[in-house]
Parts: C-alpha cells; sequence; structure tokens
C-alpha cells in the first residue's frame, strides 16, 4: 500500500517529529509512504516517526487515496491519521467493505445471498462473519436502534442478537436455493459457465451430497462455493422437506456461532494476552481464512480422483 504524503513549505526554520498511526477507511494500516521525498516504512500496527518541517500545514495523498490536509499545529503524538480509499474491484472480497458501507443489513443480504442467489459464490462468507464478531457490539446496536431500543450492554444478549439475525439469513437463503434446485436445477447442468455460473462447483456440491447425504447440509456450510450449491443439490435430487429444513437450521446456526464467537472471543483474548488488536491485523486474518476454508476445495479440484468413466460392453 503506497502512498505520497506532500508538503505544503511555509517555514522550512524548525521542524517536528510526531508519532502518528495511518490506516485507510477499512482500518488497514498503510505500509510505505514518503514525506517530503523520505521514504518512510511503518510499523505492523501502522504507526511511524515522522519528521516534518513546522510549516502551515501536510497533505497527505496518493495514487489510490483522496487527498487530505492537515495542519502541522494539529498532528499530535498519538494520533490516527484516516485517509479514504478509492474503491477498486478488489475490495469486494474484503469483509470490511460491507461493514464500513453497509453495516448489519448489508451484512444479512450476503449471508443470504451466498446461499440464495447463484452469483453469491465468490462472497467473503466465513472472513465476514469472523470479523462481524469482532464488531458484533456496533452490529447489534443497528438493530437496537430499529426497534427503539438503546444499545445493549450486555455482551452475551449482543451475540445472540447477531447469530439469531444472521442465522435467520442463511436459513433463508438456504431454502431459497434448494426451492431454486427443485424448480429449475436440473436445466443447470446443460447451463455454460460464465461469470456468475460454473458447472464445476454444482458437479462438486452434487459428490459431496452423495458422500455425506443429509450431512452435506451442515458441511457445506463451512466449505466456500461448496454452500452456494449444496442446498439446490438436495433440491435437485428430491431431499425430504422436513429433513432438509432440519439439517438447514443445524447447520446455519452452527456456522454463524462458530465464526460469530471466534472472532468476538479471540479478539479479546489475543488483546488481553499480547496486547495487540485484531482489528489492526485484519488484511491476515482474511488471508488466513481464505487459506483455510478453501484449501479442501482446492485440494479436491487439483489432486481429487477423477470419477472413472462407466465402462461400456466392449471394456
Amino acid at each position: 500500500m503506497l502512498f505520497i504524503a506532500t508538503i505544503t513549505v511555509a517555514n522550512l526554520s524548525a521542524q517536528k517529529q510526531v508519532n502518528v498511526r495511518v490506516f485507510n477507511q477499512y482500518e488497514a494500516p498503510a505500509d510505505k509512504f514518503t514525506v517530503d521525498g523520505v521514504e518512510y516504512t511503518t510499523t505492523k500496527d501502522g504507526t511511524i516517526t515522522l519528521t516534518i518541517n513546522e510549516t502551515d500545514s501536510v497533505t497527505f495523498a496518493g495514487k489510490e487515496y483522496d487527498a487530505k490536509k492537515y495542519a502541522v499545529t494539529d498532528l499530535k503524538d498519538g494520533m490516527t491519521v484516516d485517509l479514504y480509499k478509492q474503491f477498486t474491484w478488489k475490495d469486494l472480497l474484503n469483509p470490511m467493505f460491507y461493514i464500513k458501507y453497509g453495516g448489519l443489513w448489508l451484512l444479512l443480504f450476503i449471508i443470504f445471498a451466498e446461499t440464495g442467489l447463484l452469483f453469491g459464490f465468490f462472497l467473503p462468507g466465513d472472513s465476514l462473519l469472523f470479523v462481524a464478531g469482532i464488531y458484533s457490539s456496533n452490529l447489534a446496536h443497528e438493530f437496537m436502534k430499529v426497534i427503539g431500543m438503546d444499545s445493549v450492554t450486555n455482551e452475551w444478549v449482543e451475540l445472540l442478537i447477531l447469530c439469531a439475525l444472521i442465522s435467520l439469513a442463511g436459513i433463508l437463503g438456504n431454502i431459497i436455493g434448494y426451492w431454486t434446485g427443485r424448480k429449475v436445477g436440473p436445466a443447470m447442468y446443460n447451463w455454460k459457465d460464465n461469470f456468475l455460473f460454473k458447472q464445476r462447483y454444482l458437479h462438486e456440491a452434487h459428490d459431496f451430497y452423495d458422500k455425506h447425504g443429509g450431512g452435506a447440509i451442515v458441511f457445506a456450510r463451512f466449505l466456500p462455493f461448496i454452500r452456494t450449491f449444496a442446498p439446490i443439490v438436495a433440491g435437485i435430487v428430491g431431499m425430504d422437506r422436513k429433513k432438509f429444513a432440519f439439517y438447514n437450521v443445524i447447520g446455519c446456526v452452527a456456522w454463524v456461532i462458530s465464526m460469530i464467537f471466534a472472532g468476538h472471543f479471540l479478539q479479546i483474548w489475543v488483546k488481553n494476552q499480547f496486547g495487540i488488536e485484531l482489528k489492526d491485523k485484519l488484511e491476515l486474518i482474511v488471508i488466513i481464512i481464505i487459506a483455510v476454508t478453501t484449501a479442501p476445495v482446492f485440494w479436491k479440484f487439483f489432486f481429487g480422483k477423477k470419477a472413472e468413466k462407466p465402462k461400456t460392453k466392449n471394456d
């Protein structure tokens, strides 16, 4: 992450040193930047000691950032310099993008869409829930305001509210996926690959369902791509509605609680034990979660045994 800081020169007679933290709106720390032609590298938590001239103002800017001006007299030790990062398509893979611009309501739609809508396979469900656990208090407060109540101070109540709402969104998404499979599923095997649909995801979900039966609806919740198509396959094969409903609720609740609680309590534990804010390590955390949750899918794709072709009478 590279941006340039330019200084409006008014008086070069004195210099000052100031320790600041530099972040973008997604609470990700800056990596490298320059101030008046001098390059700096921040620490892992985004802090840096700047040596600047005692001028009128300092303008932080860069290729991906909107310019932001600070009066030199306003730059104090320990303050945070917030820069606005301009939108790029890769921001859609950043869970903080959805937390920042949509909050609870966009979060609920994302969880619904990941299994209720075919294009949802690329959405960051696991990492989004983990980050939601870190910001559980803020997200629960959004719901409390809608129903006309003040913020809840009990963390368990906040977590239960958040888990209940997200679980409901996920359950409804799976129901829509199941209904899609019942109505149009068989025809999907004749669809051509495009940006929003991949045949291999449908076949992988079908193989996964054949192997695990009803439990596939539970296990699929923890596997990206597979969870989008698993309810569709359940509808295609005509899984009993009551059986599907049972596994749907169990799988969704287990997935939501494990991810939300992991984000919430791991943040508390790491901060108490090491004095580290997970909020400052979100980019690394997201990469780890994506790597762990997608590893089984890619392992099967690259190293799994290919299905044997049925033998003919001539074989």
